[in-house]
């Protein structure tokens, strides 16, 4: 038995599925969780000893790769000084003067604790901003486990095939729409039939926990149009997106502004984070300016805080950063896409910047629908040869490969390599 299979045994036991959230599950992959120690550049090494190269990445924050010595040094000397004080820093409001300076639309932000409660908090902004109750959001985008949100939602609840969350009461979710991803007309047509009556549309600008699904030309700028005219709030999760598409993030990459703004991982270099933020006159209702209530007392923690500048002024200040981030990208994902075409497998690959899925399914994933129809098997025998091969990808067909700065194109060809093997295989 290995380690990692020992501390699975003990952590099953005391902690629920062994594992401290679903996505870290092993078991729709027919796998166990490896138990992992430590991280350097492009790779993890578990408890074994045994080392992998990562497409995970944190689920996102490890842009630069893990370890990097700006955001590690930052973390050591922030830490000398205190872990959290509860109160105000300096390094607050560095963080908030940043954020604002990087993405145009968000004029005043509001620091928490994960991206869960930075969706949480923006829809109660909404409310009070507009004195609505309805939420639009979009069957298969994931914004965190707070109750409103849980429906037709994507990442780990699409994972376990499960569409909503017991516990969670209806009066919860009576005032949550849903709507297709990429479905204009028919978001047309809830607006037509209660548009006085909603406060926000929320939306994952880049769908990536239904696995990477693009928006279709004219979508986004449709849902601005329609927030626009109703007087609705335009919300974009950018909880994966934020940082990583660009330094405006998606709004940048695709030239629309929302009204608010979630942000999560890259945020905070690794540590636990969130924020949401946007237009002056919404952000002015939140407490203690104004009467929308939300409070916590970890929020702009000065440990994150130092992580979070480090890492994004390393994005900022660093020359073609996000040129060769992407060049390497389309090498691993038009690579991959090309090895597809040439086995004749029934797959698709989706990708856009460094963010990529393979779904195994003949049909283009434009929706959570299309994404349902992957053969989650044939995705489970693909990530066990590629683990087995020392490649870590999401233990889940609807999770996205996140790639880092750290990768080099050997380790590109190594991934490549590994992936043919496995198409002539089973092809």
């Amino acid at each position: 038995m290995t380690r990692s299979e020992m501390l699975f045994e003990r952590a099953v036991k005391r902690i629920p599925g062994g594992v401290n959230s679903p996505v870290r599950a092993f078991g729709s992959v027919g796998e166990k969780p490896r138990f992992i120690v430590s991280a350097e550049g492009a790779y993890l090494t578990d408890a074994d000893g045994r080392r992998y190269l990562d497409y995970v990445g944190s689920w996102g924050p490890m842009i630069l790769g893990h370890n990097h010595p700006a955001v590690r040094e930052a973390v050591l000397e922030a830490c000398s000084q205190g872990l959290s004080f509860g109160a105000a820093t300096e390094r607050e409001v560095e963080m908030a003067e940043l954020i604002c300076s990087l993405v145009p639309s968000v004029e005043m932000v509001r620091m928490v604790n994960s991206g869960t409660e930075a969706v949480m908090s923006a829809i109660r902004a909404a409310r009070g901003y507009t004195g609505r109750d309805k939420i639009l959001k979009f069957a298969g985008c994931y914004h965190g486990h707070c109750d409103a949100m849980l429906v037709k939602a994507g990442s780990g609840v699409m994972t376990a095939g499960v569409p909503d969350s017991a516990g969670v009461p209806a009066g919860c979710t009576k005032d949550t729409l849903t709507a297709a991803y990429n479905d204009l007309p028919g978001v047309e047509e809830l607006f037509a039939a209660c548009g006085s009556e909603i406060a926000a549309v929320i939306v994952e600008p880049v769908g990536a926990n239904m696995g990477v699904v693009l928006p279709e030309e004219g979508f986004l700028e449709g849902l601005r149009s329609l927030c626009s005219r109703y007087g609705s709030v335009l919300i974009f999760d950018e909880v994966i997106t934020g940082f990583r598409l660009g330094l405006s993030g998606a709004q940048g990459y695709f030239g629309i502004e929302a009204d608010l703004t979630t942000f999560g991982k890259i945020i905070g270099g690794g540590m636990p984070v969130g924020a949401y933020g946007g237009r002056r006159e919404i952000m002015e209702l939140v407490a203690p300016l104004g009467p929308v209530y939300q409070a916590g007392t970890l929020s702009g923690n000065p440990v994150a805080m130092a992580a979070g500048l480090a890492e994004l002024r390393t994005l900022r200040d660093t020359p073609g950063f996000y040129e060769e981030l992407h060049r390497k990208s389309r090498i691993l994902f038009q690579g991959l896409e090309g090895l597809v075409k040439k086995a004749g497998k029934a797959c698709r690959f989706n990708y856009i910047g460094s963010l990529g899925s393979l779904f195994f399914t003949g049909q283009e994933v434009r929706d959570y629908g299309s994404a349902k129809t992957s053969d989650t098997e044939a995705y489970a025998a693909y990530f066990s040869h590629m683990l087995d091969r020392g490649i870590y990808l999401a233990p889940s067909q609807f999770e996205a490969m996140f790639v880092s700065a750290a990768l080099t194109e050997e380790e590109i060809g190594k991934t490549l390599e590994a992936a043919e093997s496995f198409l002539n295989i089973n092809g």
